[in-house]
């Protein structure tokens, strides 16, 4: 029997995470406010499923018609049986993740976890005070979820362990790479390391010693290119913690370490200047190579993920 997984949410990620299960094999059902915007988060994620490759579609490119996936609304559901995980995916707004933990605390049964995609809030915060917060935790998806494997599995104040090792155990059945994070701490595990990597080189671009291109250049054809094939830890017991070590000393001292915004970011985020969607952030973007970028990204992360599933 296929693993169930109900997905409150009609977004992107919705869409995405759904697409993930769905590829594998599992069957999905999507909950939302709004059963059309439900029905075609369904579809998106039947349309990324896809495009996926051969175990969750068929020779013709159209998801095997055995696994299907369903869409309701949050409120009106009551078809838990052999649901194996429930995962939210709303709007990073509390209140509203307050409220949907709430009604899942009393509507599922309490033998199914129920996790949260969110990034900016704990889930300590958003189970405190439930009667089955000890089921709860953070199942942290980066974007595209339909690509990127990993997903963080949090534990929060009250998440009991073993909830923990059971949601790792089903994510490793459906080929994703789940990581376990045993406290509740702010970044969890890779946007804490994402986000020390981004201090230093905003930093570095503020003071004039490289642009943009560079830091990007620089991550992907050195220490990012490496990666690809193995972590830092495993990357470092190959080269050699003596040499690390002996960098290190020199290097640790100079390294940024403000608590603020980099002066460059702050100037931007003043002007409105956020990225792609504003035609403008580090440099200018046309609508043609927002396409072109954009399509280039995901074709570069299948390529990454054939070669991760080389494990």
């Amino acid at each position: 029997m296929p693993h169930k997984i109900v997905i409150i949410g009609t977004g992107i990620m919705g869409a995405g995470i759904a697409a993930s299960f769905l590829s594998e094999g599992a069957e999905v059902v999507i909950l939302g406010r709004d059963l059309e915007k439900a029905k075609t988060c369904v579809n998106k994620a039947r349309e990324l499923a896809a495009g996926l490759g051969p175990s969750g579609a068929s020779s013709s490119g159209a998801v095997t018609p055995e696994i299907e996936t369903q869409a309701g609304l949050i409120g009106q559901w009551s078809r838990w049986s052999n649901v194996s995980l429930v995962i939210e995916t709303v709007s990073e707004i509390l209140e509203v993740k307050q409220a949907i933990f709430a009604w899942l605390d009393r509507a599922v049964p309490a033998d199914i976890p129920i996790g949260s995609n969110a990034s900016g809030f704990p889930i300590s915060r958003i189970a405190k005070g439930l009667s089955s917060a000890e089921r709860m935790i953070n199942t942290h998806y980066f974007m595209p979820a339909e690509l990127v494997p990993l997903v963080e599995v949090v534990l929060g104040e009250f998440t009991h362990p073993a909830v923990g090792e059971k949601v790792m155990s089903l994510y490793r059945d459906l080929r994703k790479k789940p990581v376990l994070v045993r406290k509740d701490i702010p970044g969890f595990l890779a946007n804490r390391m994402q986000h020390a990597l981004m201090r230093e080189a905003l930093t570095l671009i503020d003071s004039g010693i490289v642009s943009a291109d560079d830091v990007d250049d620089a991550v992907r054809y050195s220490f990012g290119f490496r990666y690809a094939a193995v972590g830092p830890i495993t990357q470092k017991e190959i080269s050699g913690w003596d040499g690390m070590a002996n960098a290190a000393r020199e290097i640790f001292p100079s390294l940024s370490n403000t608590p603020n915004l980099p002066q460059g970011l702050a100037q931007r985020m003043s002007e409105g200047k956020t990225g792609m969607k504003a035609g403008e952030g580090y440099r200018r973007w046309t609508p043609e190579e927002i396409q072109d970028t954009r399509r280039r990204y995901n074709e570069r992360l299948k390529a990454a993920l054939a070669v991760l599933h080389m494990d």
